[in-house]
């Protein structure tokens, strides 16, 4: 997703890297017991903004258009080292993205932080230990006093068993030196689920005791599916559903508070996958009736429809009014 959107990997190539961790040991009782993520008004719908490409609106303006309260701002990436900047390049503190989160604040909103991409250098594979790592994450805890944090884990950072286990690491850590923080972890799927990289991620969480709020799969760029988009994403987050369940222990109930969603809006990376906003009320209507952890999705800059030889990453590619999209998944509140 994001940016190269949708760089993905294919599972037989990511089993064999797998190894013994496949067959990992039963979930930690910390982890099992854990609560889901405490209500936060708004919290669970904040879609994706890029900030740095795709002509991204005003997020004060996408605010008053929508009474969205929360918005998942992209990407920390790696500067070369184990060190985090916007983009990989952009300070975290006295630029346009520390005035953008202040402006979101004063209109009464508040920000997510993704951490990762489809693209460019991640911090899990930089940083050389899952203590270093952690110390990259605190620096953009630190930066915003985040409550929440978004891990989105792709390509390579996400085909690497030793990147995998850093990254559950590093979250532990993160998670008891900021308590109440909400953590967040975002990966691709097929339509029954998560790939074997990702059960392999869901069971080193669980194997580590990482209270990890939400395990959040993008379901697009499926290569193939049956159904509209909406069905191929219900049955995504019943594989994941399950997964979590089966690596956690923990009830039906529980493990549906601890999935999400990050979906795509419109004319996706493949050729042929759209998905519409029938799609996203299927997703809100499963959403509702589990009270799944997270409804976001990529893009805010996509949220509108395409003008003449206009970027494809900042509209969707069909037609649709201003925030279409973003006026549906503000309907969702935990």
């Amino acid at each position: 997703m994001r940016k190269t959107i949708g760089v993905r990997l294919a599972a037989p190539l990511l089993a064999a890297a797998l190894g013994p961790a496949a067959l990992l040991s039963a979930p930690a009782t910390s982890a099992a017991a854990a609560p889901a993520a405490a209500a936060v008004p708004g919290l669970a719908a904040a879609p994706y903004e890029y900030l740095g490409w795709g002509s991204p609106q005003k997020p004060t303006d996408v605010m008053k258009a929508t009474g969205i309260k929360w918005i998942t701002l992209a990407f920390v990436l790696s500067d070369g080292g184990c060190n985090p900047k916007w983009d990989g390049s952009r300070a975290l503190t006295g630029g346009s993205d520390e005035a953008a989160i202040t402006s979101i604040r004063e209109a009464g909103g508040d920000v997510v932080v993704s951490v990762g991409g489809g693209s460019g250098n991640k911090l899990g594979e930089k940083c050389s230990s899952a203590s270093a790592l952690a110390g990259a994450y605190q620096k953009v805890i630190d930066a915003y006093q985040l409550k929440a944090l978004d891990i989105d884990i792709e390509n390579t950072e996400f085909g690497s068993a030793t990147v995998r286990q850093r990254v559950v690491d590093a979250l532990k850590i993160v998670k008891s030196k900021n308590p109440g923080i909400v953590t967040y972890v975002t990966m691709g799927t097929t339509p029954s689920g998560p790939d074997a990289a990702g059960k392999d991620l869901i069971k080193r969480g669980a194997a580590a005791g990482l209270a990890n709020d939400g395990w959040v799969v993008m379901p697009f760029d499926f290569g193939g599916h049956s159904g509209s988009m909406g069905q191929a994403t219900v049955s995504a987050l019943d594989g994941l559903k399950a997964a979590v369940k089966s690596a956690y222990g923990y009830s039906d109930d529980a493990a549906y508070r601890h999935i999400g969603v990050s979906s795509m809006n419109g004319k996706t990376d493949e050729a042929g996958e759209t998905v519409t906003t029938g799609d996203f009320r299927t997703i809100l209507g499963y959403a509702q009736q589990h009270h799944i952890a997270r409804f976001a999705f990529w893009s805010v800059n996509r949220d509108r429809a395409c003008g003449s030889g206009t970027d494809t990453e900042a509209c969707s590619s069909i037609a649709q009014s201003p925030y279409d999209f973003t006026k549906i998944v503000v309907q969702y509140q935990g």
